[in-house]
């Protein structure tokens, strides 16, 4: 029989429901549904969205800057309620693990972490609203939300018992293979946050070629406006708020960094296919391969078809699934050294 420690299948839901929260937030910020809702943690003054034509003329009364528009309103509202369950979700691995923390190995550091990084959120998703979109709590926001479903993810490793097989290769080798699988995870994740800047600023379709841009090579760019993070808070920044040459910035900036993280990705990869002998990480590798070949895919068809919505939804939820091989892979590594030494 399986020997997990206690909590084990608690957070393994929770990670699933997170990757749904991932989704969701995509969907709604896709969808232009990030102030479907003017208020928090309501909607227009309901627990749920007005549904009946007084409740409707009620909302309106009370907001009158925000017209109603019913396919806006329900996503954002599935994806609060989606986070608050995440939320409590949390807080039940909290309290399971406090209750066995004297069980061995059995980790309270993280659970303590991961409830105060969803309350964090928690109040980026109130900011998101209350700032009217201001992209920097934007993007903090989804950052937020990739941090929170990595490290649940890390928490089912640690809590998963089972034995993981050793490597035959020599431990110098192996022991190599650990910087380049940090610095892929750490290119990754600086290349989500350009992606959530694209995102919250409204860039993605600021170059509507490939590979050229606006058929050019280096098309003008103004790289100051792109990246200035301080930006006023105040003006609603649904659509944006920036100019042609600053989106141009940032979304080249994009796919610069997308080649980085490709190819730094193809070299680990090649590494790791390298290994010989008995390695734990061949499915792996192979998983990663997969996931990196569909998301280069998925991040030229965002630009061939002009960022159609299941294409770019998609492409939020391969990048996080991206960063979840690089933390196993990260995870098993250090593991696999741990034993060996």
């Amino acid at each position: 029989m399986k020997n997990h420690k206690p909590t084990y299948y608690l957070t393994l839901s929770a990670t699933l429901l997170a990757v749904c929260v991932v989704v969701l937030g995509a969907y709604t910020r896709l969808t232009d549904a990030g102030l479907g809702c003017p208020d928090w943690p309501g909607c227009y003054g309901f627990m749920w969205m007005p549904e009946t034509a007084d409740e409707i003329v009620q909302a309106e009364e009370l907001y009158p800057h925000a017209p109603f528009e019913a396919e806006k309103a329900w996503p954002e509202m599935v994806h609060r309620y989606f986070a608050s369950s995440l939320g409590f979700f949390i807080i039940l691995i909290n309290f399971f693990n406090w209750k066995h923390r004297t069980r061995f190995d059995q980790p309270t550091k993280l659970p303590a972490f991961l409830l105060a990084l969803v309350i964090l959120q928690g109040l980026f998703g109130m900011w998101t609203v209350t700032l009217n979109l201001w992209p920097q709590v934007v993007t903090l926001h989804l950052l937020g939300g990739f941090t929170t479903l990595s490290l649940l993810w890390l928490l089912s490793l640690r809590l998963d018992n089972r034995p993981w097989p050793q490597p035959t290769v020599p431990m110098q080798y192996w022991v190599g293979l650990k910087p380049l699988a940090k610095i892929a995870m750490v290119l990754l994740i600086f290349q989500i946050a350009l992606g959530g800047w694209l995102s919250s600023n409204y860039a993605a379709l600021a170059c509507p070629d490939f590979p050229t841009c606006q058929n050019q090579l280096v098309p003008e760019m103004d790289f100051a406006s792109g990246f200035n993070v301080f930006q006023d808070i105040g003006p609603n920044y649904l659509g944006g708020q920036m100019d042609g040459e600053a989106r141009v910035a940032i979304h080249v900036t994009h796919r610069i960094g997308a080649l980085v993280v490709t190819f730094f990705m193809l070299f680990l990869i090649i590494r790791l296919y390298r290994c010989h002998g008995n390695t734990p990480l061949k499915g792996l590798t192979h998983i990663l391969s997969t996931l990196l070949v569909i998301q280069v895919g998925l991040g030229i068809s965002n630009v061939i078809w002009s960022l159609p919505l299941w294409v770019a939804v998609a492409h939020n939820a391969f990048g996080a699934f991206l960063l979840l091989g690089l933390v196993t892979l990260n995870y098993r590594l250090h593991k696999s050294t741990v034993a060996m030494i």
